[in-house]
């Protein structure tokens, strides 16, 4: 047997338990600390209300799954609040003058240039001052939003 590569033994070690209880011990450690013992351990002392662990595994995974359902709702909020159709047209950036020629015609928000678009691309491009460019800029830019165009915007007219 090789010499010095063995940890010193102590037969004499102290254990000494969060309740107060102590005793010896022998052990590699002069002195040990536990939470538990079995003078204080509910199994041991038949006192099976007595709980170590006030917040257990259940209420934890609980907690997680209510952060997670609640990071969810928040995100679905968001998405349902960015593609309202009562978005007023200036908020989605296409320039001044197509969105005051889109308000001049009476369309102030992205339900009514959908509803507009709907009839086709001819139905916007018929708006005083409103053009095939700015068509193609709102039609991007409502992409981006995540708005779904209707079909019929879809159709190139000529």
């Amino acid at each position: 047997m090789k010499k010095d590569i063995h940890p010193t033994f102590y037969p004499d070690a102290q254990v000494i338990c969060a309740c107060g209880n102590t005793w010896t011990t022998g052990s590699t450690k002069k002195v040990i600390h536990t939470e538990v013992c079995s003078k204080c351990h509910p199994f041991f002392t038949g006192q099976q209300q007595r709980l170590i662990d006030i917040e257990g595994q259940v209420d934890r995974f609980y907690k997680k799954l209510q952060a997670r359902q609640n990071f969810v709702d928040q995100k679905k909020a968001r998405e349902m609040e960015r593609t309202s159709p009562d978005r007023p047209i200036a908020e989605l950036g296409i320039g001044v003058r197509p969105t005051e020629a889109l308000a001049k015609a009476g369309l102030t928000n992205v339900g009514q240039i959908l509803e507009k678009l709907a009839q086709g691309e001819s139905a916007l491009l018929a708006v005083d001052g409103f053009g095939r460019k700015s068509l193609i800029d709102l039609k991007k830019h409502l992409r981006q939003f995540g708005y779904r165009l209707p079909a019929a915007a879809e159709e190139i007219s000529v």
